[in-house]
């Protein structure tokens, strides 16, 4: 019989459903009952695409003597962390506490007043590799409440104190431009010259330290700070970790070289990246960037994004239970499709072989050398094995496309949402195309049509027809930060409004008046047994740092001091962390160095249904000026009206576009007519690195 996970609406916790574990799910059902009998509550939190959630729930969940013996001890709470990151953040925090790691499935035992007392991450059925068996561990922590449940509570109480501390120690400091150059410096030392990315095995992408350093060169034009850049954009492009038929980017690489993926892809790292590339593509003018970028963003519109409008979370390593299976190719495969002439070439680019660079002879496709490398040594035309590459990949693709694909979590989650708007809008208005400004516009009526309540208060997820849960501070601030560049890609008032309206509720529900920065929880959210701030990225930004983001961009274009004082408060509050973990805290120094400027507030007066209008718009997206806001002042045409201060007496001049630059509402000579606009323009940004 299906347990009382089968009335959740998360894929994870569906998964579950026909476990013979008595789950519940986080709410007063199971709180209660714990507290009536007082049983010690079984926690474990996972997430759909999380490989090693999938091999506890197998050899633990399944097993029904486990089961059993978790059934009669606990009150077991399955929780999909996607669903409570606020969950999953206090009781990371206790895990990474009592073990120094910590990762997924998260297994954590709690007092029946929510205290962690015990907790782990994954535990093989029973004892092996050096391990303790989990059946092992659920008859220990049985008997040790049922024997000396004081000492148990004792220490649940001593580590939830200190748990409540966390975010309470950081010494406020003064923001500078060498907080910027500090991190800058501890990337080079960790830099990989060889392979790109940071530190070795395994390596993440870090978009958020790439966008950093993109900054530091703007700012000081250190050649080798772009080369980093370049270096592992470039590495990262050309490995396993990419998807070479469909685009967009696998969560990690298990090497060094970027070879091997993690295969589950995620919403937030494909909006990321694609805004990585993008800025990349601005500094340089590299068409392989743009490539990228284009096909990251396609693949999400193709796979990722829900009828309705929004875009979905994840979709797993695993496919027929063989992780990577849905990805890899044989080099009879290829000759199956291809023929073997065509075979043979795509094998020799994309480095498969009899053999294999990976399990039971599959081959990752990857490009260990360059295309043009590679038609030097075939002795081939450059641009005629370019098109013959391009037509393979279009039928490995179509035959792939017939494959068990990944199972997909489609939920809908505001704050990834609000990433991969940021990063379609962005693409749009550089890139002059208007399926992603379309698709960017569509996702963001959806979600402030279909997660918001009357009140105006935005709710976390959705899935099929159903909205749930409170939203958290990242979801606001990611939404409004998506939305401020949506108004920036298509200059419609109501983006910037909402965003506004947003914000506003993050200030008024979710501020630490006394201490400075954002609860992670508004005011009135379900108690819990910490109410904690989060200040470092993980996989996406803090709600802290997007916090900060949102206000400096919205304090530029506004000209609101109040916004820009609630920005540097919060950004103050993460001085001391931004210098001991500059890795930890990329988004939190992108918005420091987008306050610390020089930031510019752009206003281009134009007739944007004229060409001469048009192409000045296009002058001032197309350069790499990461700090600035733009607007447009257009006769007959409805503008927000947070902007009277920054629209006022900003007209046309001579009848041609007229581009104002100003920094702190002081401006520069308005520069009139395509020539002059170009020349302002070029006074801040150089023309790009073409290669």
């Amino acid at each position: 019989m299906p347990n009382r996970l089968a009335k959740e609406t998360s894929p994870y916790l569906l998964q579950h459903q026909n476990n013979p574990v008595d789950w519940y799910p986080w709410g007063a059902e199971a709180l209660e009952r714990a507290k009536r009998e007082e049983k010690p509550i079984f926690l474990s939190i996972g997430y759909s695409a999380c490989h090693w959630c999938h091999v506890m729930e197998h050899e633990s969940f399944e097993d029904k003597e486990i089961a059993k013996s978790l059934n009669e001890n606990f009150v077991c709470i399955k929780v999909d962390r996607e669903e409570r990151p606020d969950l999953d953040q206090i009781y990371m925090n206790a895990v990474q506490m009592m073990t120094g790691r910590g990762g997924w499935p998260m297994s954590v035992f709690l007092t029946p007043e929510l205290k962690p007392f015990y907790a782990g991450t994954y535990w093989p059925p029973h004892a092996s590799r050096g391990m303790p068996g989990f059946d092992q561990v659920v008859a220990s922590v049985a008997n040790a409440w049922a024997t000396n449940r004081a000492e148990a509570e004792k220490m649940a109480g001593q580590l939830t104190s200190e748990m409540a501390k966390l975010d309470q120690s950081a010494s406020k400091g003064e923001l500078a431009v060498e907080i910027i150059e500090d991190a800058v410096a501890r990337l080079r030392q960790s830099f990989d010259g060889t392979f790109g990315g940071f530190g070795s095995a395994p390596k993440f992408p870090a978009p958020m330290a790439l966008q950093l350093l993109l900054r530091w060169w703007h700012r000081r034009r250190e050649s080798n700070v772009l080369s980093m850049v370049r270096v592992t954009l470039d590495r990262m492009a050309a490995g396993g970790i990419y998807d070479h038929l469909g685009g967009g980017f696998a969560r990690y690489s298990v090497d060094e070289r970027w070879l091997v993926p993690h295969f589950e892809k995620m919403l937030y790292d494909n909006a990321q990246l694609a805004v990585t590339y993008l800025e990349a593509f601005q500094a340089t003018g590299h068409a392989d960037y743009e490539r990228v970028v284009r096909e990251t963003l396609d693949y999400v519109l193709r796979d990722m994004t829900d009828p309705a409008g929004g875009f979905t979370s994840t979709e797993d390593a695993d496919s027929e239970g063989v992780e990577g299976k849905f990805y890899t190719w044989t080099l009879d495969e290829l000759r199956a499709v291809l023929g073997d002439e065509a075979a043979d070439t795509f094998a020799q680019v994309y480095d498969v072989s009899q053999a294999g660079n990976f399990e039971h002879g599959q081959s990752i496709l990857n490009l260990p050398h360059t295309i043009t490398q590679e038609a030097k040594r075939l002795g081939r035309d450059h641009k005629g094995l370019k098109v013959e590459l391009a037509a393979s990949r279009a039928k490995l693709f179509a035959v792939r496309e017939k494959r068990v694909h990944p199972h997909k979590d489609d939920k809908v989650i505001v704050a990834w949402n609000g990433l991969m708007i940021d990063a379609l809008a962005r693409a749009g208005a550089v890139l002059g195309d208007d399926r992603y400004t379309e698709a960017a516009a569509k996702a963001a009526d959806f979600l402030l049509r279909e997660l918001r309540t009357e009140g105006g208060r935005l709710l976390h997820t959705w899935r099929k027809g159903t909205a749930k849960l409170n939203a958290y501070l990242d979801d606001y601030t990611c939404l409004a930060n998506g939305l401020i560049s949506l108004y920036e890609a298509t200059f419609e008032s109501r983006f910037f409004d909402e965003a506004m309206a947003l914000m506003d509720v993050v200030l008024t529900h979710f501020a630490d008046q006394k201490q400075g920065g954002f609860y992670y929880t508004a005011d009135d959210h379900e108690a819990l047994i910490v109410r904690g701030k989060d200040f470092t990225d993980n996989a996406v930004p803090s709600g802290n740092a997007m916090a900060a983001m949102a206000l400096v961009r919205l304090g530029k274009f506004t000209g609101r001091q109040e916004l820009l004082d609630a920005a540097q408060a919060t950004m103050r509050h993460a001085v001391d962390l931004m210098r001991r973990a500059p890795t930890a805290t990329g988004q939190m120094l992108l918005a420091n160095d987008l306050f610390l400027g020089p930031t510019y507030e752009m206003v281009l007066a134009c007739d944007l249904s004229e060409q001469d209008g048009r192409d000045a718009l296009i002058m001032a997206r197309e350069r790499f000026l990461p700090n600035k806001v733009l607007a447009t002042a257009q006769a007959n045409s409805e503008t927000p009206a947070a902007l009277g201060e920054l629209l006022r007496g900003k007209t046309m001049l001579g009848n041609s576009p007229t581009l104002y630059i100003c920094e702190g509402f002081t401006c520069q000579a308005p520069a009139q007519g395509q020539q002059e606009i170009e020349h302002a323009l070029d006074e801040l940004m150089p023309e790009r690195l073409f290669d």
